[in-house]
């Protein structure tokens, strides 16, 4: 795990610098780990994390940043710790930015309120108790401060005899939490904002489809009164969105906001979804603002397809009749795969495909209202 700090912005945190987060199919075993952070050039961070990620982030941060890494093994860390020095100087630095300590991913040895960015890939899935490590990372995390993690997470429950399967827990595979327990665990512990990054499939087994999902969420500063936005309206392309202070926003009609409503909407990716005004601001389909995804005029077929909502909403309406809530799969057809994979939607979805060969599917006619599947 690694936690980066730099200087905390108000309401509306500005976009950081990302890397891609490897995908952990291309690796066997959970125990060994990549991952990249990112910076605002004015920003001193503070990633925490271990081995040769943490000689990336050096890199990445610049000379004033400060990289931990945190390990709970004292030959990692020695090996760690031998290396700084060497990296140090290769990349040009008078001396290494880079701390190694020993630690726990439920117990960093971190001071609170000091992170700006945690990143860690795969390991929160080897953790025993996963919403103690959500709650860590709020502590660590500063008023301002996100996080970017990524890890295998499973369409449904995993059954004991996997749990219990020592080789399937190094797979990544037993420790796997399902989408809605994952998302529901980081919202729990304080995080707001929580969105999909990407997802990916990685293996089915039994029928469980496993796959891997890169989530960022925000610990949201306290929010400024003196701020004149008072409403928000929804561009789209959903029709309707509960977001995670439970309100329910409609397409193209203003709601009353509060400074914190503000503050989560501002951010990345809720702000491309909305308009933030001052006064009631209405939209309809004559307005450039206005999005909107209908799906084709023309019979669809079952594939096997399942799509499931992955913030930033808790739940999510399309112009379809289809009724999207967080980590929940839905059995879409292809019509609707269609709308879902276009630019507005996609970001927000993770699809597998629960068929176990390939589907034929007769076309389904569809009722006159557009909607059949």
């Amino acid at each position: 795990m690694r936690v980066l700090r730099q200087r905390a912005n108000r309401c509306a945190v500005r976009p950081v610098t990302t890397w891609p987060i490897s995908n952990p199919s291309s690796r066997k075993k959970c125990s060994r780990f990549r991952m990249a952070v990112g910076r605002r050039p004015d920003s001193r961070p503070f990633p925490t994390g271990g081995g040769i990620d943490c000689f990336e982030a050096s890199r990445l941060v610049g000379p004033t940043g400060h990289v931990i890494g945190i390990d709970m093994t004292d030959t990692m860390l020695a090996i760690a710790r031998t290396h700084a020095p060497v990296v140090a100087a290769n990349l040009g630095y008078a001396s290494s930015n880079v701390e190694f300590r020993k630690g726990m991913a439920d117990a960093m040895p971190v001071s609170d309120g000091t992170a700006d960015l945690i990143i860690s890939n795969c390991v929160i899935n080897l953790a025993p108790d996963k919403r103690k490590v959500f709650r860590e990372m709020f502590r660590v995390a500063k008023a301002g401060g996100r996080f970017t993690i990524s890890d295998i997470i499973a369409d449904q429950p995993v059954p004991q005899y996997l749990v219990h399967d020592s080789e399937k827990w190094g797979d990544c595979l037993s420790g796997a939490l399902t989408l809605t327990d994952y998302i529901t665990g980081i919202g729990e512990a304080g995080f707001l904002g929580i969105h999909l990054t990407k997802a990916s499939p990685w293996q089915v087994i039994d029928g469980i489809h496993f796959f891997s999902v890169t989530l960022t969420g925000y610990k949201l500063p306290a929010s400024s009164s003196q701020s004149d936005i008072r409403y928000a309206t929804l561009r789209g392309p959903f029709s309707r969105v509960v977001d995670e202070l439970g309100t329910t926003h409609l397409r193209g009609i203003p709601q009353p906001i509060t400074p914190d409503a503000m503050c989560l909407l501002s951010q990345t990716p809720l702000a491309s979804h909305f308009v933030l005004s001052s006064e009631p601001l209405w939209l309809d389909q004559t307005d450039d603002r206005w999005t909107a995804v209908y799906p084709a005029d023309a019979p669809c077929t079952w594939q096997g397809h399942y799509a499931m909502l992955a913030g930033p909403f808790v739940e999510a309406s399309d112009d379809d009749h289809h009724v999207y809530r967080r980590g929940e799969p839905v059995e879409i057809c292809s019509k609707t795969l269609r709308v879902i994979e276009t630019d507005g939607y996609a970001p927000h979805f993770a699809i597998i495909n629960r068929a176990g060969r390939q589907v034929g599917g007769d076309a389904v006619t569809c009722t006159p209202n557009g909607s059949c599947c």
